[in-house]
């Protein structure tokens, strides 16, 4: 993948910045559409040649790396007349020329290549250095944003200089790159501008809530935008307190970063989100959606030794990607797409190998093969990897950011690769946010730069176990291998994606007293698949068991008749034209709008016998065969504006029925629980029209049906009315609702928990209520359960002698799964 990636960008792009994978050519600044603030990283300095260099020895491909240096020193220039942003320039160029310096000086010292080297990549860089100096000719000490790299900040021909804002990321993430450039060369000037910088921003904190906002003023050092969170804006800030510790061996550094830490953990880490506050209301939430950046802060909770949250967030990540694929660029709370691009960024494969090497659990070795497989099935093009415009969609954007070559395949490689597969040892070096490699030897083989004493904080609170130690596995999880996949389960079925249907949480209100103080918060206990014994599972979500006296546990189930506003009731889309005759059966999900499909008799079905694709086929403009469409069932792709619109539209357009077709690929009714589509807010009365919705497998077998046969009739109808239907047991999906009630011995009081439990039960046991106990004594749970007869009618199953075949197959497929076998999922 890398060399298909790096050996397109040095055969259609180099010696440009950036290689535009779709059009098979390099992007160079002023001869493409100026794609605004995105365009700052480009400097006609070979960006993505630079970046790359460290990548190609962790790769252990050295005879490039050697190659790749020559041309560096031959062909890059650094004094273009152009305006470059001074945050992405020091991270990716600067940070680029120090990392291929050190890995450069590492080959040179072992006498095996590069002994032609004199430290060229240093003198680059230093050189650099020099020219992003005048971005910190401020009154405050907080640089300018940008700079031109010939002209400076403030000439008349910089073309720059009248900005006054800077984000906090923007200011704070310096000192790495500057403290090694002042260390490597001698030059202190480096280091002091870079740590001045830090020194505004913590004094800028707010001191309620020790947390710091997005924006800042670089004049006067007032907030612009103080909303405060771990992505965009800030991310990197947090990131490089707490590595200059690591790198330059100040504790200055790593107080401010506890500080700074304590107050993440208690008012924005939510777990598994990471929300934004306001710095000085930290309980209030400023938004209702997280932004992919914050994928780093479990990597970097992992340095800091904090395991629980950061296992807590990379584990709703990943559910966030395999329900779309990739990280959108931006998602709500609940976990749809704010923003669906996806420019290839690295964060989450970053923390994944941070977990993965902290824990030895190859969960993450599978979530790492996950991301591999994505990239090539969705990204990778001929000249190259492609950008993701949407996650939605899946359409690609024309770029490949240089970060995707410095920054993927360094953490995808070493995920993969044991620690005496590689050419050097990793734990001598720490990443840049970049994943540029410095030297940790920094901190005792150069000195100090002048000047740089700061005041240790006073009146510190109580540290924990590793404020000034890295974390041991031994002590956070001895002799329990299973530490990681305890916590994951409890957010494994998070965004509903490859839920099993009968595997629902048990969620009740759980009341705790601190004190004075009494807090009840819903818990969710997903009693399935967690291989632990129930004491043994509280315990790990952190609920201590005091065997004061004998708790029971009474549960009384109440079977019913499943009603429409309890459970989505499934719908058919049944092909009866031949060849198909009624043996194709879709299971498709209802509306909470249009005409009622249960209250029809005999379904819905096209009058003028066919399925018609509608252009275009998201519905979400004019109609433009609104003739071919009339008297017929139109077939409409999800996505791109509301079910409500859609509908309107193809109504409109004589369609007399809609079948909806999810637009994100490989869903499934077997693993994504069906659910009602909604309207857009207001009335949706005037939609009189069924409408159904597939998901994309089933989909693909109706849209493959309709190519293979021009005129297919198909039949839309409840489950129970399937056509062919043999007559005789009646079945359907029975819930039961119960009412849990906690006993002390004594009758000191009790706690009501509404329990909902899902089953495949008989009808008639609405009339014949199981009863279960759950005896809690003192560390032990007993499960009881009184026998309860079935009277009359038994459920339909897949593997039921009267059903012909199983939803979503044809009748000569075999049934998914045995309804007896306790280890497979319905």
């Amino acid at each position: 993948m890398f060399d298909h990636a790096y050996g397109s960008y040095m055969k259609y792009a180099y010696p440009a910045d950036e290689l535009m994978p779709l059009s098979c050519r390099g992007r160079v600044r002023g001869l493409e559409p100026n794609r605004g603030d995105i365009d700052d990283s480009l400097g006609k300095f070979s960006l993505t040649l630079i970046d790359t260099l460290d990548t190609l020895v962790v790769l252990n491909k050295l005879d490039e790396f050697e190659d790749a240096v020559r041309r560096t020193l031959r062909d890059v220039r650094l004094d273009n007349d152009v305006v470059v942003s001074v945050f992405e320039t020091n991270i990716r160029v600067l940070g680029g020329l120090l990392g291929a310096h050190t890995m450069a000086d590492m080959l040179r010292q072992r006498g095996e290549r590069m002994q032609w080297y004199r430290d060229e990549l240093l003198h680059m860089a230093k050189e650099l250095g020099h020219r992003l100096l005048p971005a910190f000719n401020t009154t405050s000490g907080l640089p300018y944003p940008r700079v031109n790299l010939r002209y400076g900040v403030l000439n008349p021909l910089s073309r720059t200089g009248t900005e006054s804002d800077t984000c906090t990321a923007c200011a704070g993430t310096m000192i790495l790159e500057f403290a090694a450039l002042s260390r490597l060369s001698g030059e202190a000037v480096f280091e002091e501008n870079a740590r001045k910088a830090l020194d505004v921003l913590w004094e800028k904190r707010q001191r309620g809530s020790d947390l710091v906002g997005t924006v800042i003023n670089i004049h006067n050092g007032d907030w612009v935008r103080r909303d405060s969170g771990v992505g965009a804006g800030i991310d990197s800030y947090y990131e490089y307190l707490m590595k200059a510790y690591v790198l330059l061996g100040d504790n200055v550094y790593l107080e401010r970063f506890n500080t700074h830490y304590r107050a993440i953990m208690k008012y924005i880490s939510q777990p598994p989100l990471l929300l934004n506050v306001h710095m000085h209301n930290p309980t209030v939430s400023v938004r209702s959606w997280m932004d992919s950046l914050l994928a780093f802060f479990p990597g970097l909770q992992v340095l800091r030794g904090d395991l629980k949250p950061a296992i807590e967030t990379h584990e709703m990540l990943y559910q966030v990607t395999k329900q779309h694929k990739f990280l959108p660029e931006a998602f709500t709370t609940e976990f749809r797409v704010h923003w669906g691009q996806h420019p290839l960024r690295p964060e989450f494969a970053e923390s994944t190998y941070y977990l993965y090497k902290a824990t030895g659990d190859p969960y993450y070795l599978r979530v790492g093969q996950s991301i591999v497989e994505k990239l090539n099935a969705h990204a990778r093009v001929p000249c190259g990897f492609a950008a993701v415009q949407d996650v939605r969609t899946g359409a690609h954007e024309d770029r490949m950011d240089s970060f995707f070559l410095a920054e993927m395949f360094k953490y995808l490689y070493l995920l993969f690769s044991e620690k005496n597969q590689l050419h050097f040892d990793i734990d001598d070096y720490i990443f840049t946010t970049e994943a540029h490699l410095l030297p940790v030897s920094l901190s005792t083989s150069q000195p100090p730069c002048r000047g740089n004493n700061t005041v240790r904080l006073s009146q510190l609170p109580t540290e924990d176990l590793f404020t000034y130690s890295c974390p041991s596995t031994q002590t956070l999880f001895p002799n329990n291998p299973s530490f990681a996949k305890t916590i994951r389960d409890s957010y494994k079925y998070l965004t509903g994606v490859g839920r099993a249907f009968h595997a629902s949480p048990v969620r009740f209100p759980l009341c705790v007293t601190d004190e004075s103080v009494c807090v009840c918060r819903g818990v969710e206990l997903p009693l399935h698949d967690h291989g632990m014994e129930p004491v043994e599972f509280l315990r790990s979500m952190g609920i201590s068991l005091t065997p004061l006296s004998v708790y029971r546990v009474k549960l009384v189930a109440e079977v019913t008749q499943t009603t429409e506003e309890e459970e989505v009731e499934p719908l058919l889309v049944q092909l009866i034209s031949p060849p198909f005759l009624g043996r194709t059966v879709l299971t498709a999900g209802p509306a909470k709008f249009g005409m009622d499909l249960t209250k029809q008799e005999h379904g819905v079905t096209s009058s003028q016998g066919s399925i018609v694709k509608t252009s275009p086929y998201t519905a979400c403009g004019p109609i433009e065969n609104a003739e071919e469409l009339s008297g017929h069932i139109a077939l409409a792709l999800r996505g791109d504006c509301m079910f409500a619109a859609k509908a309107r539209r193809l109504q409109e357009a004589g369609a007399i029925g809609v079948i909806f077709i999810d637009h994100r690929e490989g869903s499934n009714s077997a693993e994504t629980p069906l659910f009602q589509m909604v309207g857009d807010g207001g009335s949706t009365a005037d939609i009189t029209i069924p409408l159904v919705f597939l998901f994309s497998q089933e989909g693909a077998l109706l849209t493959s049906a309709l190519e293979d046969h021009s005129n297919v009739d198909v039949l839309m109808l409840p489950k129970e009315r399937r056509l062919g239907k043999t007559t005789g047991k009646r079945g359907g999906l029975c819930r039961a609702r119960s009412l849990v009630t906690l006993l002390p011995t004594g009758d000191q009081g009790s706690i009501n928990a509404s329990i909902i439990l899902f089953s495949h039960l008989p009808v008639s046991l609405a009339v014949s209520s199981p009863t279960l106990k759950f005896v809690l004594e003192k560390g032990e749970v007993v499960l009881e359960e009184e026998e309860y007869k079935q009277q009359g009618d038994s459920c339909l199953t897949p593997g039921d002698e009267h059903m012909p075949c199983s939803y979503g197959q044809t009748a000569a497929s075999p049934p998914s799964h045995s309804p007896n076998d306790l280890n497979t999922e319905p």
